[in-house]
């Protein structure tokens, strides 16, 4: 391939030729595309031109470093021809630390506790009695009653009681309580300076509104979005006081 590109090149007028000669040859590391001159700086063309020296350098050396990609095994892939590049062999440093693991929430930590492995369920299941495909959680799922025109009401259950409502706060319950939990997950896994967010064995009220007053700003947002829980009352929030500065 490289004496391919190589007569082509030829045959242009006022296109440099693509053989470079070095004293020392470049070291490369293709898997990086990197190529280490170690050649010393002629300082008085430096000195004289730099612009223009450091121009032709640079130059020179892309033009060594596209020479040993070319002599690498080639194949087409569409309407281009490729190469693939081997295992870099240069470590680069990174520019931030690795990130830090994620705390593992209640349930996870319980789970791996008792060893239960997370099994992927289907998006869809059979609903038998309309015959069709549905999801299973969710809008137009097999198990969503929020649609139901009749709810069957047990022998003993009193027959005044309006369970269409009772199954409205049922549902709004168990998303509250969900939520919650969802907040004091984002709360265990914050650091503070302090407070104490982690929950306790027996928590009390004071310990559960600072925690949850702690997890609600610690969304992206700064809590700006997320939405208050049922009957939660509203805290005020703690500003400092500017001063004024009075002229004299």
């Amino acid at each position: 391939m490289a004496d391919i590109v190589s007569k082509i090149l030829l045959q242009e007028d006022n296109v440099r030729n693509i053989s470079v000669e070095k004293a020392i040859e470049l070291e490369f590391d293709i898997g990086n595309i990197l190529g280490s001159d170690k050649n010393p700086v002629n300082l008085q063309k430096l000195r004289n031109d730099t612009d223009n020296y450091i121009i032709s350098l640079a130059r020179d050396n892309t033009q060594l470093l596209i020479n040993k990609i070319w002599e690498l095994p080639t194949e087409r892939y569409e309407d281009a021809v490729v190469v693939k590049l081997p295992d870099p062999t240069t470590r680069l440093p990174r520019e931030k630390p690795l990130p830090k693991p994620k705390p593992l929430t209640k349930w996870k930590e319980y789970a791996k506790k008792k060893g239960i492995n997370k099994r992927k369920k289907e998006k869809l299941v059979w609903d038998e009695t309309a015959k069709e495909w549905k999801p299973r959680w969710g809008y137009k799922s097999k198990d969503n009653t929020s649609n139901d025109w009749v709810i069957e009401i047990p022998e003993n259950a009193d027959p005044n009681i309006d369970y269409f409502g009772k199954k409205k706060e049922e549902k709004k319950e168990r998303k509250a309580k969900n939520e919650f939990k969802r907040l004091k997950n984002i709360a265990r896994s914050q650091k503070f300076k302090g407070v104490d967010v982690m929950p306790s064995e027996k928590e009390n009220k004071i310990e559960l509104t600072k925690a949850l007053a702690i997890a609600k700003v610690s969304t992206a947002s700064v809590g700006k979005f997320t939405d208050a829980l049922p009957e939660e009352k509203k805290t005020a929030k703690i500003t400092k006081k500017r001063k004024k500065k009075i002229d004299k």
